[in-house]
């Protein structure tokens, strides 16, 4: 194993490629603790949203999966619903910005975690890019912690815009904000 530079060991490839989260939704979700800081309490409720999302039309998932199958990111999304829970709690903040259009014709990145032995590679970059290449709908849309971050900063070099700040979900902690990219996603900072 060649090292990185800085003599770090390079760590094994990852494969980005469909995966079937219901089935995986225990790993995931320990990926996204350890990303996120989630208690077992967090999980034990996320676990079930997890696979009520799933059984949305048009819901899809990638794995970043090690050489001996350990997974260590994931994404899934599906096409946006005004409906969904997410979207009656971030509407009335979109519409106050003048950008509740954005709940159409919209795919929405519901999780994207990637574990933290494992960040900074690009990981997350392809996963969130291969999900969204095979959308359908013109745009894309998430919500992510309100505060500067290597995710926040990911996104706007995807082509992520602030669509609404300062975005409270019930029981959340920190506010989040709601952003939005055109389709396909930029693929080099501008």
């Amino acid at each position: 194993m060649a090292p990185l530079p800085g003599g770090e060991p390079r760590p094994p490839a990852v494969v980005i490629a469909p995966v079937d989260l219901a089935a995986r939704v225990d790993e995931a979700l320990a990926v996204q603790a350890l990303a996120f800081g989630l208690t077992d309490d967090e999980i034990g409720v996320r676990r079930h949203i997890v696979l009520r999302h799933l059984l949305n039309p048009g819901a899809r998932a990638l794995g970043a999966t090690t050489p001996d199958g350990r997974l260590v990111g994931f994404v899934y999304g599906m096409p946006n619903s005004r409906t969904h829970w997410w979207s009656t709690v971030v509407e009335p903040y979109l519409r106050r910005a003048g950008n509740d259009g954005w709940l159409d014709n919209s795919f929405v990145i519901t999780e994207l975690h990637v574990a933290p032995a494992h960040q900074a590679r690009g990981i997350g970059r392809e996963l969130i890019t291969t999900l969204t290449d095979a959308a359908q709908e013109p745009r894309s849309i998430l919500s992510a912690i309100d505060t500067e971050s290597p995710a926040r900063g990911l996104y706007r070099e995807l082509g992520y815009l602030d669509l609404a700040c300062q975005v409270h979900f019930p029981s959340a902690p920190r506010p989040y904000a709601v952003m939005g990219a055109p389709l396909p996603l930029r693929r080099h900072a501008p």
